[in-house]
């Protein structure tokens, strides 16, 4: 009796796009802080963003955090496709508890910034999340759009940390390395999900995003 061969699941692809500049980009690490909203070059790294995706994909959905810069990331590449933008909470920004609002350049005096640049993974912000608890949340976060959009292709707006997370995730590297990987404003980080695993396509593609063939299609 010959046997069926069931076909694999679907791939997934997510396009993670970090927010564009806001007014204190590099300068303040503001968190989950309300009330930041993109720079007037935020906006349009936001514009250019969906017109480089509008060229390379086709999304079903297009999800942010609840973070107004991410939101207003989000605004311009759902309106390309046609979509509206969807609350993702789960695609937040790490909780950086008394940090929040505070100078770079004071934290990066701090005993404790080294730790947060060479031990994330033992590190939990005073007040508020751990680096940990950061990317088991993104790890979460990633399953369940998954599987909402099996075989589909769909963003994911939300901020450095929590996309460098998955990507460390995604690339199997120890979370005490994922300093090592640059997530720049607007750029765009794209991942294929399936049964055999994760797939990085893209990483930080700030021009071109490249080609976003799902691994295993013939050319």
């Amino acid at each position: 009796m010959a046997t069926t061969r069931r076909r694999p699941p679907p791939l997934t692809v997510i396009l993670f796009v970090r927010h564009g500049k806001t007014p204190t980009t590099g300068s303040v690490l503001p968190g989950r802080a309300r009330g930041l909203h993109l720079s007037d070059e935020g906006r349009g790294q936001a514009e250019d963003a969906a017109r480089r995706i509008e060229a390379v994909a086709n999304l079903t959905a297009v999800y942010c955090s609840p973070l107004e810069r991410t939101r207003e990331t989000a605004a311009p590449i759902a309106r390309a496709f046609g979509l509206r933008p969807r609350v993702e909470r789960g695609l937040v920004e790490c909780d950086f508890g008394d940090w929040t609002g505070a100078e770079l350049k004071k934290l990066m005096k701090l005993p404790e910034w080294t730790t947060v640049q060479r031990y994330p993974s033992g590190f939990t912000f005073p007040g508020g999340e751990s680096f940990s608890d950061m990317q088991a949340r993104m790890a979460d976060t990633v399953t369940r759009l998954c599987d909402r959009h099996p075989g589909e292709t769909i963003v994911a707006v939300s901020h450095a940390d929590p996309i460098k997370a998955a990507v460390a995730s995604a690339l199997g590297t120890h979370l005490d390395l994922f300093q090592r990987i640059m997530i720049a404003p607007c750029s765009v980080t794209a991942v294929a999900y399936g049964p055999a695993g994760p797939a990085v396509l893209a990483v930080n593609a700030t021009a071109t995003i490249g080609d976003l063939r799902k691994p295993g299609h013939a050319s």
